[in-house]
């Protein structure tokens, strides 16, 4: 299971922001996921709890935000929301896209408590 790495990096996050920012707790997590990163955001949300407990951001709300994927079609020179890597074209049917986004998983905003 990927996301129990992918989590113990966002915990790192959390605590250099702290100690950067000079915040003692973490109350909101608002985490971007992309539809195409491969990460199973039922799975982050498990993790997060466990990975979480007895630091910082024990007890925190983790927000996910969903981020589609986007892609550019070369057949109909389109831009294009797709949710897998092997969907074709929505526009067009044809599969010669270039993933644009929506690969990404970020932290993309905290809440927290002053120390």
């Amino acid at each position: 299971m990927h996301e129990m790495s992918l989590v113990h990096g966002v915990l790192d996050i959390l605590e250099d922001s702290a100690r950067k920012q000079g915040f003692a707790r973490v109350k909101t997590v608002w985490l971007e996921i992309g539809a195409l990163a491969g990460v199973d955001p039922e799975a982050i949300r498990f993790c997060f709890d466990a990975v979480t407990r007895d630091t910082l951001a024990d007890g925190a709300e983790l927000d996910i935000i969903p981020v589609p994927g986007q892609a550019w079609c070369m057949q109909c020179c389109q831009a294009v929301t797709i949710a897998a890597r092997t969907q074709p074209c929505p526009r067009c049917g044809g599969y010669r896209l270039q993933v644009t986004g929506g690969e990404e998983m970020r932290v993309r905003e905290l809440q927290v408590e002053p120390i």
